[in-house]
């Protein structure tokens, strides 16, 4: 007996931890911390769907402990026995009406927000082109990253999804491989990326919720897609309006690879030239590559879609793929050296497109620095 209390205090304690941790969560990746018009409606559907299974469970609670508590034998007696009712009509009008009720009342905005989530029509013209004053996005998912492509801009990154905040942004979503799905939780539901057909939704990103966090958001892979499912993370850059613009200018004034200008980016480039330039390429433009798109590699804020962004973590990523994400496509491509290895990731972290070339800009603020460290001897001497 004192074994079964002890099993009982320790279930209703975990029990009880549980419902409190239910309630942790961070803004960026929350479902229940909705961050756009999308994310809130469907967090509303959710709330009239609890509301109404509460008062079911109430309505329920309350029949049955008035029942029991009416029935004891203590207050019926011993002998007692029920009346045999072969049926009430008017009671079973209403417990087949009122469930009828609930589910209308659930289904008509259910079905609104599903067609209305679903509207792409702005799209498109009126001649089936691309509609030049939409944000659109092409979402291609791999095993395991995500492409982005903006085809009205001609410009492809990965990893990194950038978009203006208070404005729709429509979505094509293509799987290259298997089945994925695309998921930004604070921002709304996800939906499937399939081989044979394309599918398309908008999202909204609110500018007051993406300043609370921090202006990034956490999106994800929610389709078991292989074994480094779990790892097929991006980041979600959610900008205002003029730097989401000066984001898209930036990236379309890359046509070229800038020319790394340190010692050992030089020599990472040149390395990189000779044998990761087949898979990766290093300008935002074309889309399609084997690999991620790595032209503003420098600006990112994850390695791999889920490893913090440093030197550290892209030497080790370059090294050995297969111990960080089993199973991705990278795996076995290279053989290189440790010290090449250690000159491809500086040349990789020197990849900064929103503020130029990561090594033209240090060579430019030495340039800088030592011209105030001269007039400051000048006007010393």
């Amino acid at each position: 007996m004192k074994n079964r209390w002890m099993n009982a205090k320790w279930i209703g304690l975990i029990s009880v931890l549980m419902v409190f941790l239910s309630g942790c969560g961070k803004n960026h990746l929350s479902t229940l911390r909705p961050a756009g018009e999308v994310g809130q409606e469907q967090f509303n559907l959710m709330l009239l769907s609890i509301i109404i299974m509460i008062l079911v469970i109430l309505v329920v609670v309350v029949l049955f402990t008035f029942a029991l508590t009416k029935s004891r034998r203590s207050k019926v007696g011993e002998d007692f026995e029920p009346k045999d009712v072969a049926g009430n009509h008017t009671l079973e009008v209403i417990w087949t009406s009122i469930p009828i009720l609930l589910l209308i009342i659930l289904a008509i905005p259910t079905i609104y927000f599903t067609f209305k989530q679903a509207d792409t029509q702005a799209m498109e013209t009126e001649d089936g082109e691309l509609n030049s004053e939409e944000v659109i996005v092409n979402v291609t998912a791999h095993q395991y990253w995500w492409e982005f492509e903006y085809p009205n801009q001609e410009v492809v990154t990965s990893q990194e999804l950038v978009v203006p905040t208070d404005t729709k942004v429509y979505f094509n979503l293509h799987g290259a491989d298997v089945k994925h799905s695309f998921w930004v939780p604070a921002a709304g539901g996800k939906m499937d990326t399939n081989i044979d057909g394309i599918n398309s939704f908008y999202l909204v990103f609110d500018d007051e919720k993406a300043q609370d966090s921090e202006r990034l958001f956490n999106g994800k892979c929610a389709e078991l897609c292989g074994p480094s499912h779990a790892l097929m993370d991006f980041k979600v850059k959610a900008l205002p309006q003029e730097e989401y613009d000066q984001w898209l200018a930036d990236m379309k004034a890359v046509e070229e690879p800038a020319q790394a200008s340190a010692d050992d980016a030089a020599e990472g480039q040149g390395i990189f030239n000779n044998s990761c330039i087949g898979c990766h390429a290093v300008t935002p433009q074309g889309a399609g590559a084997q690999g991620p798109n790595l032209a503003n590699f420098g600006d990112r804020d994850l390695i791999a879609g889920y490893l913090e962004h440093n030197k550290e973590n892209l030497v080790d990523w370059i090294s050995d793929p297969e111990s960080l994400k089993p199973g991705n496509k990278m795996t076995g491509a290279y053989d290189l050296s440790e010290e090449e290895i250690d000159k491809v990731a500086e040349y990789l972290m020197g990849l900064n497109v929103e503020e130029g070339s990561g090594d033209v800009s240090a060579l430019e603020e030495d340039d800088e620095e030592s011209s105030e460290e001269d007039s400051s001897e000048e006007g010393g001497n």
